[in-house]
């Protein structure tokens, strides 16, 4: 609570500095920032007052239990053979008061994404304990952090590493500009507050009538982006400062371990059992990088957290990406092999979409050109997009391919992220083989391995249909014989 309090102090100090010692004018329109500020603060702090006093938890031998609400009392029971992870998380005013936040996941989620079970927040060495009790089977009733011995010593396998000079290569991005936009409109608001004339000030940069209005828009968009580029290695930095990839052994069990952060701490224990694959994505912008993401294919751990709990490895090389993919699903690495390309049809199918896609807005514009109501230029600009489509097809062509690798079945796909993923083929649950009308004519369909992890769906679109039914077949291990033995009798 002290930290909550501390927190909101911290908040209001420049604030409160300014109006001691500025003249600024104590009026709405300049102290409603402050307001807000405080009263986010103080309901925020209010708020954790009421969670900690009427929020307990119990661990016994067979379930995790929290009871937790005012009005409305919330009971949940976790069983702890379906626990699947473990995390420690710490922001910078956790770590100064000594906590940590315990998310225990086992696959549940609720509407708003929130895990099985979070407890927020344990003192350091309760967190420590209850970490390792959930995750190797310890006794329920220990409260420190016991010493390892015999064969339950925790054994870590280093896998991965990542780099500081990997930021270089996660500055650039959209995203840049989005975080360049909410910096400058926290400047803009804590300098007016104080009487600053931020747009007067600024006034000899944005000067059309000097420069010109496209070296004025150039100039902004560059000094934007360079902003948003420092903002997106401090965040780079500050989140995967430190992070090691482990393999750690703890009795028989085996865990991916991942550690990184700053000023705030995240460990997630990723349980091997639950693993069902693997996946190294290549986004188009920093594939010329030789850049890529790489995830494992688990249950239990969602794939839409911001915080990225399936990602093992930050963005960084793509040949460090399949270094790591090696060591943790073992040689040969199913993503080595070779993929076995899509026929043409599949770049005829693209090359017709894009083209389709550019002529219907060419189209909508070609009567009011004619007629002189549009100028000649927006004929250039629908006729560029068409090349810039047509490359998009062939390049979205050039990603497709898929394997059998052993126990793994192999796809690859995508134009804006080329995504090859490694999945286990008894983590199949359903195989789905699709054509649409102009699939049936091209001889094409889509096959889809449906999976309780991960997306829960992994294609391989556009695969000649007889190399299809075979790729369906192989990969459900024969489920599909007895329906091919009567479709060709048929």
């Amino acid at each position: 609570m002290w930290v909550d309090l501390l927190k909101s102090m911290l908040a209001l100090t420049p604030s409160i500095v300014v109006i001691a010692f500025t003249n600024v004018d104590l009026a709405w329109s300049s102290m409603w920032p402050v307001i807000l500020v405080a009263v986010v603060g103080v309901g925020g702090a209010m708020g954790d007052v009421v969670r900690w006093a009427f929020t307990r938890y119990r661990v016994t031998e067979d379930e995790v239990e929290r009871h937790t609400g005012v009005f409305v009392r919330r009971t949940r029971t976790l069983r702890r053979d379906r626990i699947r992870s473990a995390d420690t998380h710490a922001k910078l005013r956790h770590r100064i008061a000594g906590l940590r936040v315990v998310t225990i996941g086992a696959g549940q989620q609720v509407g708003a994404g929130e895990a099985a079970l979070r407890l927020d927040a344990l003192t350091k060495s309760d967190a420590a304990a209850l970490r390792e009790e959930l995750l190797s089977g310890g006794s329920a009733e220990s409260t420190e952090v016991a010493e390892p011995t015999g064969s339950t010593a925790e054994r870590a396998e280093p896998l991965g590493k990542a780099r500081p000079w990997w930021a270089v290569y996660n500055m650039f991005s959209v995203w840049a500009y989005v975080m360049a936009a909410g910096m400058l409109w926290g400047a803009y608001w804590i300098l007016a507050s104080v009487g600053v004339d931020v747009l007067g000030a600024l006034s000899w940069a944005w000067d059309p009538g000097s420069r010109g209005w496209w070296w004025t828009i150039v100039l902004g968009l560059v000094a934007c982006g360079l902003l948003g580029a420092v903002g997106m290695a401090v965040r780079y930095l500050t989140a995967n400062w430190g992070f090691e990839l482990d393999r750690v052994r703890r009795g028989d069990k085996e865990f991916l371990r991942t550690r990184r952060g700053l000023l705030s701490t995240r460990e997630v224990n990723r349980d091997e059992a639950r693993r069902r694959g693997l996946t190294i994505s290549e986004p188009l912008l920093w594939r010329w990088m030789g850049m890529a993401d790489t995830n494992i294919v688990t249950t239990g751990l969602s794939v839409w957290d911001p915080e990225e709990p399936t990602a093992i490895l930050p963005r960084g090389p793509v040949r460090v990406a399949r270094r790591v993919a090696d060591r943790v699903l073992g040689e040969p690495c199913p993503l080595d092999a070779v993929l076995e390309p899509h026929p043409r049809a599949a770049l005829r199918r693209r090359l017709w979409w894009a083209t389709l896609g550019v002529l219907i807005p060419i189209g909508l514009i070609a009567w009011p050109w004619t007629t002189g109501l549009l100028p000649m230029w927006l004929v250039w600009v629908a006729v560029g997009a068409w090349l810039i489509a047509l490359g998009g097809a062939w390049i979205a062509y050039r990603a497709l391919g898929h394997a059998i690798s052993g126990e793994y079945l192999v796809v690859r796909s995508g134009l804006a992220a080329r995504a090859t993923t490694a999945l286990r083929r008894d983590a199949v649950s359903t195989i789905v083989v699709r054509q649409s009308v102009l699939q049936r004519r091209l001889n094409l369909c889509t096959v889809s391995a449906r999976t309780a992890a991960g997306w829960g769906v992994y294609e391989a679109p556009d695969v000649s249909t007889s190399n299809g039914i075979e790729f369906a077949r192989l990969t459900t291990g024969g489920v599909l014989d007895d329906f091919l033995a009567e479709a060709d009798e048929r």
